[in-house]
């Protein structure tokens, strides 16, 4: 929140993967910098055997269907940090578990931290390294989980009372047909909106993705996709404006 205000946020949503515990913490901050927080989340999902992403927006935190789905996440993503362990350790990586453990703290452990012990014990030189040689599609660690439909996760931010923005579309790698295809289910469960800015996009990327936003009437999102510190791609208030065609997410609750 303090390097939000550095540089010159004012609105910020907070949506960490499949967890909302650092919600509380963050709003205290938030307070004490002038920043207007949106309560948020993002879920991974399943469509059609891909891993999805699905924001929830102003969601309720006290609903019970929320809570529900975050706890069997949060359970999913800890039988798959330590399979994802056993698997380095095969490929002859010791103490991934542990070294990954430390490097999340209090947090949910993700590829991340795995991707930050590989560095630290020199076995990369990089995170992106880790994830190209370790952690990514095809390599040791990549581990399969079965993560809810997209149906359920989307139904269940609506049930909260937030609103499902679809993550990052251009992420997926799909044909547009495919990702048209997405879209249209997305929307026909219950989803609203699609992040059509996401960290710094090429342009074409971004004009294009604001037609799909207005062809299945779907609000539209941006954000920096921010993680970490100093990654310029990822900055907090670091991204390309949103068009003017489209109508923002935010036009729900403002």
């Amino acid at each position: 929140m303090s390097r939000a205000k550095a540089q010159d946020v004012a609105v910020l949503a907070l949506t960490d993967h499949d967890t909302t515990s650092g919600l509380a913490r963050a709003a205290l901050q938030a307070e004490k910098e002038g920043i207007e927080l949106i309560p948020g989340v993002e879920f991974s999902c399943d469509w059609m055997g891909r891993n999805i992403h699905v924001v929830g927006l102003n969601v309720g935190l006290t609903s019970p269907a929320l809570q529900a789905l975050e706890t069997s996440q949060l359970n999913v993503r800890r039988e798959r940090a330590e399979l994802i362990a056993q698997k380095l350790a095969a490929a002859g990586i010791e103490g991934a578990l542990e070294g990954a453990k430390a490097q999340a703290g209090n947090a949910v452990i993700g590829r991340p931290h795995f991707a930050q012990f590989l560095v630290e014990q020199g076995h990369c030189k990089s995170i992106d390294q880790s994830f190209k040689k370790y952690l990514g599609a095809g390599k040791p660690g990549d581990i399969k989980q079965v993560w809810p439909d997209i149906d359920t996760v989307v139904a269940t931010i609506v049930e909260s009372g937030g609103v499902a923005v679809l993550a990052h579309p251009h992420k997926y790698k799909m044909t547009r047909t495919k990702l048209c295809a997405m879209v249209a289910d997305f929307y026909e469960v219950g989803g609203r909106a699609m992040e059509v800015v996401s960290g710094k996009q090429p342009v074409n990327t971004i004009k294009d993705l604001a037609k799909i936003a207005q062809k299945y009437g779907l609000l539209a999102s941006c954000g920096s996709d921010f993680h970490a510190p100093n990654n310029a791609w990822h900055e907090l208030g670091r991204f390309s404006p949103l068009p003017p065609d489209v109508s923002p997410v935010w036009s729900c609750w403002e």
